[in-house]
């Protein structure tokens, strides 16, 4: 997605809702959520949203997008909430506060990532084990990683250990917490930082943070950050600039404040 506009405004709340207000039989919420920020992602939405767990609701975060995503998601039965702010943060954070579910999750919306994996996640959120679990993306098509985009979130991840003691492979886009818990978080950052964001603040919040393999394939169409080395820079900076933020506690999880 393209990173170049700034943080921070208010939230979008223009919804184009195949699925609004429940999962689609008037009975509430759906078990849980998945959250898909998309930006031009008409050829892989089909296979992405056939994936979705049953019973669980997409969400689609329309981004700014000309291929017509926004109406093919509508479509295939996903709730289309729209952020015209440019930003993978804004987009995310967007749909997280959409969500309706007890159970978030992120994936991204171009085909590299299978939403039919985020079951084993939520499960163990559920059961206490962890209270955020992030993907490790393990390549298994070549060209799913490039080099520089690997090099650079190698580089995060040290980063992440120095502030938080936090031991990660990955600062993966494929997670899955509670939704009162990450709105407690209380997070800022509206572009490439919001993942890091995201486990800085759980871990200074004392989350139980665990982490899984996920197979990671190349995607489909062009790739609008990691793909390109203005990108993976982009996002790198992004990401430092969380590292150099404060310390701040959001407390128990879904504790208000």
């Amino acid at each position: 997605m393209d990173e170049d506009e700034p943080r921070g405004g208010p939230e979008a709340e223009s919804v184009s809702d195949a699925a609004a207000g429940g999962d689609g039989t008037g009975h509430g919420p759906p078990s849980a959520e998945v959250v898909l920020p998309c930006l031009d992602e008409a050829q892989a939405l089909p296979w992405v949203l056939g994936r979705i767990p049953a019973g669980w609701r997409a969400i689609v975060v329309d981004n700014g997008s000309t291929d017509g995503s926004a109406e093919i998601a509508a479509q295939l039965g996903a709730r289309v909430v729209t952020e015209p702010r440019r930003g993978f943060g804004a987009a995310c954070h967007t749909g997280l506060c959409a969500a309706a579910a007890e159970f978030v999750c992120f994936c991204d919306c171009d085909g590299s990532l299978d939403p039919a994996l985020l079951p084993p996640m939520v499960a163990s959120v559920r059961s206490g084990a962890a209270d955020l679990v992030v993907g490790r993306r393990r390549p298994t098509t070549g060209g799913a990683w490039p080099v520089h985009a690997r090099a650079g979130n190698a580089a995060v991840v040290r980063m992440l250990r120095r502030r938080t003691g936090v031991r990660l492979g990955d600062i993966g886009p494929m997670r899955a917490a509670r939704r009162i818990g990450l709105l407690d978080l209380g997070l800022t950052d509206r572009r490439s930082g919001y993942p890091l964001q995201m486990v800085v603040r759980a871990a200074d919040a004392g989350w139980r943070i665990a982490e899984v393999d996920v197979p990671y394939v190349a995607r489909s169409g062009r790739s609008k950050v990691t793909g390109t080395w203005r990108g993976t820079w982009t996002a790198v900076r992004d990401m430092r600039a969380v590292l150099r933020g404060p310390q701040i506690s959001a407390g128990p999880i879904g504790e208000a404040r």
